[in-house]
């Protein structure tokens, strides 16, 4: 069940792919033999739960992909997270929370409290202090995880400084050895596959930086739910806020950092005060000069980026401190 489960990143409620006759008929050739009522009953007990199809999705904005070829991703997926985790090799699930208003707003759930909480009949962001937007890293080997909360613009940049961040405090010290990293990311917003930004960001920011590879898979459309990190991280720090108003930015960091679940979920937090600015454009000589290898028939999906030879070098050289 491991890597066929998805989650609400705001209620917590998980969801599976498969069937529970189908879950009953692996574990019978695991030789545990159980029905499907009992299959059931023990998901209901892991806050799973029947899903029915939502209506949000805009009709002819743009083509769905073929279900085969998500179907394979999903596998493909699957199989890389093994394989490095196999390698000892880290493996992080990434992705951006919406936006927070600072400042006296209303915060969706319910809160023990002898008397309701106060606050703003509007949500004005002229009304704010400003916006947190939190960037998270989730270690899915170590169930730990890192957020960076901006307070400008979520941008390609914004995310490559949020990983090379989390790299610096936290990776390098838990994966000494790792000459490569695993990246999951949804298929839209700053970590999107068609974002150039994102993939110079990462040539020249991390793996320039650090000299070693980073391999990203992607999700495929309309499937974010099933990065691990919206239910296995960014549901238990919505369900810990829930009700309280984020007054300031130390209150989102105290929120962040106190989030714990009984697997041991451990989450650290930091504010990013850096200014990012929109529309940065990569030009095609620029794209040339990045270092891409393409994997599958989803090429676009999954691919690497290496460190370029002369950037390796200029990084390494103590005659740079950086």
């Amino acid at each position: 069940m491991e890597h066929e489960t998805a989650g609400d990143p705001v209620s917590g409620c998980k969801w599976t792919r498969k069937t529970t006759a189908k879950i009953a008929q692996q574990l019978k050739r695991a030789g545990i033999r159980v029905s499907a009522k009992t299959v059931g009953r023990l998901l209901k007990q892991m806050n799973f739960s029947l899903r029915l199809n939502l209506k949000c999705l805009e009709s002819g904005q743009s083509k769905p992909p073929d279900p085969r070829q998500r179907d394979l991703q999903f596998r493909y997926i699957r199989s890389q997270i093994r394989s490095y985790k196999a390698n000892t090799m880290p493996v992080i699930s990434v992705d951006t929370k919406s936006r927070e208003l600072i400042g006296p707003f209303h915060n969706a759930g319910r809160k023990w409290s002898q008397e309701p909480v106060q606050v703003l009949d509007h949500d004005f962001p002229s009304d704010s202090k400003g916006t947190a937007i939190p960037y998270g890293i989730y270690d899915i080997t170590r169930n730990e995880g890192y957020v960076c909360v901006g307070t400008s613009r979520d941008t390609s940049e914004f995310a490559v400084d949020s990983i090379r961040t989390w790299w610096q405090k936290a990776g390098s010290r838990y994966y000494p050895d790792a000459d490569r990293l695993l990246v999951l990311a949804d298929c839209g917003g700053s970590n999107g596959y068609r974002i150039r930004l994102w993939k110079q960001q990462l040539q020249i920011a991390f793996c320039n930086r650090f000299g070693f590879q980073v391999k990203v898979c992607h999700y495929p459309p309309g499937s974010s739910k099933w990065n691990p990190i919206e239910h296995r991280m960014f549901s238990f720090i919505s369900s810990n806020w829930a009700g309280q108003p984020l007054l300031d930015y130390e209150t989102v960091l105290k929120f962040i950092r106190t989030t714990k679940t009984s697997t041991g979920l451990k989450i650290r937090a930091f504010l990013n005060k850096k200014q990012y600015f929109k529309g940065i454009r990569i030009s095609d000589r620029q794209m040339k000069e990045i270092t891409v290898k393409r994997y599958t028939s989803r090429p676009n999906w999954n691919y690497s980026i290496c460190p370029s030879k002369m950037w390796s070098y200029f990084y390494a050289s103590p005659k740079y401190v950086f």
